[in-house]
Formats: structure tokens, sequence, C-alpha cells
């Protein structure tokens, strides 16, 4: 009793409510609250007697904090060095106190580069994304106008093609060269490297190759070499493409039937023996990532018991370009050929390593 009759009788000055509102004073009772404060200087905690919002304040720099009082809640920034420049502050009390004015522009300007870059970034996306679309129609509707118009003289030369050439086919091979060429030639720059490693087109070999894409078709045609490609059967039911392929002689495979394999590689030594070259994607399929799959022996079994070399090549940036599974996209881009040197051998096991670990080097 004794004690709130001392504390009645002392008299506390009035204090202004906030630095940036020196015209509105608000009348309250104080006691010291040494936890609200600062580890820097005496802290005041306001009891709240009337119905205005009030603030507390660090005695080191006047600026607001939070306050808590009748169960509500008011948030005010805290200070931040961040804002300490010179001339950006007014002085309270001897201390120096920041202008709301430049928190709030600061505050605004990083809020609207943030934004305007994630839009920027979401539009350059999206016109990416919406060229590869219009890139893969056109490529598309090239390959089929260029295909319709080269099938006639194909179809045409077909029965000379069997008389005088039945297994090499080049007059047909030349077709598909300029098949490919017209269709990749506007949308993607081809490089080659170690074209004098290919051997003449009069002598057999077994050509193998990394696998990435729709587009390493178009790719090895543009080198201008007779050699039979192996496909699935259910290809050859593509209208002009699939018939086009019937005439080029490619050799036709059922995955998953084992005597369909057999007699794949029993069709490719035939042709060997014969004078024509076969062309063996040994990964089996597309890769998905890019890197280079296990390699399966069927390709350097036939070269090992045939005796012909085998001619390794490295595919470089057609999985970019047309990425497994996105074929009906075409991303702009370039792509590099590189033909290593034949490797001759009988053992199918020591020609699958040398032949991978060459377009290994190739690709890294």
């Amino acid at each position: 009793m004794e004690l709130s009759l001392q504390l009645s009788r002392i008299h506390f000055p009035t204090v202004s409510s906030s630095p940036l509102h020196p015209s509105k004073r608000v009348h309250g009772f104080f006691a010291p609250s040494r936890s609200l404060g600062s580890g820097h200087g005496s802290c005041f905690g306001r009891i709240r007697l009337s119905k205005r919002p009030n603030q507390r304040f660090s005695s080191n720099c006047c600026l607001p904090h939070e306050a808590r009082f009748d169960l509500r809640r008011t948030f005010h920034p805290p200070q931040s060095s961040l804002y300490d420049e010179p001339g950006s502050s007014i002085m309270c009390n001897g201390c120096a106190c920041q202008r709301w004015d430049k928190l709030s522009r600061d505050v605004v300007v990083r809020s609207e580069l943030a934004g305007t870059g994630s839009t920027q970034d979401m539009h350059a996306f999206s016109e990416i994304w919406s060229n590869s679309k219009v890139r893969g129609i056109c490529f598309y509707a090239i390959t089929a106008f260029a295909a319709i118009i080269l099938f006639v003289p194909m179809f045409l030369e077909h029965p000379f093609v069997l008389m005088f050439d039945r297994y090499r086919r080049k007059v047909h091979y030349l077709v598909a060269k300029t098949w490919a060429f017209l269709t990749v030639a506007p949308f993607v720059k081809i490089e080659y490297e170690g074209l004098e490693n290919l051997p003449a087109t009069d002598t057999p070999a077994v050509y193998v190759s990394n696998h990435q894409s729709f587009l390493d078709i178009y790719a090895l045609l543009t080198l201008g070499k007779c050699f039979k490609f192996i496909s699935k059967t259910s290809v050859f039911l593509y209208p002009i493409i699939g018939w086009a392929m019937f005439l080029l002689g490619v050799i036709p495979l059922k995955r998953m039937d084992s005597k369909s394999q057999f007699d794949c590689l029993k069709q490719c030594m035939a042709l060997i023996k014969k004078g024509a070259s076969v062309f063996f994607f040994p990964e089996g399929t597309r890769s998905k990532d890019g890197k280079l799959g296990p390699f399966k022996k069927g390709a350097f079994s036939v070269a090992a018991k045939t005796g012909v070399p085998i001619v390794p090549i490295s595919l470089i940036g057609t999985g970019e370009i047309m990425p497994p599974g996105f074929e009906g996209r075409l991303n702009p881009g370039s792509l590099k050929i590189i033909v290593h040197p034949s490797i001759v051998g009988n053992n199918p096991d020591t020609l699958c390593t040398e032949a991978r670990n060459l377009i290994a080097s190739g690709l890294n």
C-alpha cells in the first residue's frame, strides 16, 4: 500500500508517441521494464490508458518495435542496418531515426525488380518452348513434302536398281541423302570430323553409333554411305516413309522376339558377304539422359564372324535438338558427327569394348 502511494506521487514527463508524427502527443503512465529493452540502455514499456494505438521504442535508436496491448497486435518494422545511409535519417533525442519514405521506397523497388525478373524468365521460357514447337511443325512439313516429291523417282528407278545394284542400292541412298539434307539443313548446322576414316563405298563394313534421338537417322544419312539400317517392323507401315525404307532394303526386326533377332543377324551377315554394309545402334534404344548406355554384342558378333571392320561413329547434339519423348519439338542448335578409325578383330567382346571406348571419347 505504501509503495502504491509513493508511485502515485511520482510525476512522469510527457513523451511524444513517434518521431514521425511530432504533432501527436500521448500522455501515459510508464513503468521501468528491463526485459523489454535492448542491452545497450534503459527501455520503457508503456501501459495503455487510452484507445489510441501505442508503440514501444528502444532507447538506442528510437525506432518503433512490436507492441501488444489488450490482446491486440501492432507490427512496426524493426531497425535494420540495410537502410543506414548518410542523409537518410533525422535526429530524435540524440538518436538516428530512419525515414519511413526511404524504407518504403527500397522495399517497393526490390519487390518490383523481383517480380519483373520472374515474369521475364517465364516469358523467355514460354517463347523458347513455342519456337521449338513451331520449328518442329516446319521440320515435319518439309520432311513430308520432300519425301513425297523424292519418292516418285525412287519408285520409278527401283526396277533398274534391283537389276544392276540389288544389294548396295547406291542410287536409292543418293535420294535418301538428298531427302535428309533438305530436311535438316534449314534448321540444324552439321559439322563433320574424321570423314577420311570412312571406308570406300564398295567396302562392306559394320557401322555402329550411339543413339540419342530420332534425328540420328537424318544425320547419318547425310554421310551418303550405303548401309542397311535395322528398324522395327511397325515403321514399315507408315505411308511414304515406310515404303521408301522398303525400297532402301532396311532390315525389319521384331523386338522382344528372339527368332526375329536371330533372323536379323543372319540377314546382316548375308548382306555383308554380298558386298553391302549394315548399321547398328548397339545400345538398342535411345538414351533418355544423353549418357552412353551398355552395348549389345550382336553387331560385333557379325563383324567378328565376317571379318569386316567396325566403324564407330559419335553423334553429338542430336539429343538436345530433338530429345527422346519430345519428337514434336525441334530446339535450335548444331550437331557434330565424328567418324573414328576402323577397328578389326575376331573377338566380339574386345571389339565391343574398343568401339564403346572410342564413341565415349568422342562424346566427352
